[in-house]
């Protein structure tokens, strides 16, 4: 081979040996700094707590106001054969057992049978004026489909029960996490007793704490 050749073909070689050494680099890099990412920037697990939601009047409320709390979280409507029945129980639980360390959570939902068709502030007005309801009772939202609210999707998603019909009850523990769920022909007794232990928990706790 031609001398001046040879020489041409290393001297074209060495640039090309430089870049490869450069990409192999970056790419070194990047998949160093991805690792420590996962490493020690873990995104947060959020729980029931962490969500935002709206009042009946549409205004954002943070669900961490209620994080220390056993809840009983229920998808209502005002026209349903089990809403008598259903809101008298859930007064009396909430009446039983909060407000210190137990609420329950209305949140109403149009998707079943269409039976809760009225407005937001209608509905609190229905509840509390019909049922003399003193708990939380939400702004009007999907738990179903692609439109759901993601405080409630993370109810479904952790139980892996969907809610098929109003009155749905999902007891959430103090630190957010799903404890059991109670379908709505279910009486209000057998909600009773995990209710009591999850506060005999949060007492216990803040004894200890002292």
């Amino acid at each position: 081979m031609d001398p001046l050749t040879t020489s041409c073909a290393l001297k074209c070689s060495v640039p090309k040996a430089r870049v490869f050494v450069v990409f192999l680099s970056m790419v070194l890099c990047t998949t160093i700094l991805c690792l420590l990412q996962l490493r020690f920037f873990k995104p947060k697990i959020k729980d029931f707590y962490s969500f935002e939601v709206k009042d009946s009047r549409g205004r954002i409320i943070s669900l961490e106001k209620y994080r220390g709390k056993a809840t009983l979280v229920v998808n209502v409507a005002s026209y349903c054969q089990y809403t008598d029945k259903n809101y008298i129980a859930l007064q009396e639980l909430h009446r039983e057992f909060g407000p210190s360390h137990f609420t329950v959570l209305a949140f109403p939902c149009n998707q079943f049978g269409e039976s809760e068709p009225s407005s937001s502030q209608e509905i609190e007005s229905f509840a509390r004026g019909n049922y003399g309801v003193t708990f939380p009772v939400f702004h009007k939202i999907k738990i179903l489909g692609s439109e759901a609210d993601p405080a409630f999707k993370f109810l479904i998603d952790s139980s892996k029960k969907e809610p098929r019909w109003n009155f749905w009850k999902y007891l959430v523990s103090p630190e957010g996490k799903v404890v059991k769920f109670w379908r709505p022909e279910e009486p209000i007794e057998s909600i009773k007793p995990e209710v009591t232990t999850l506060i005999r928990q949060i007492i216990m706790k803040k004894r200890e704490d002292l």
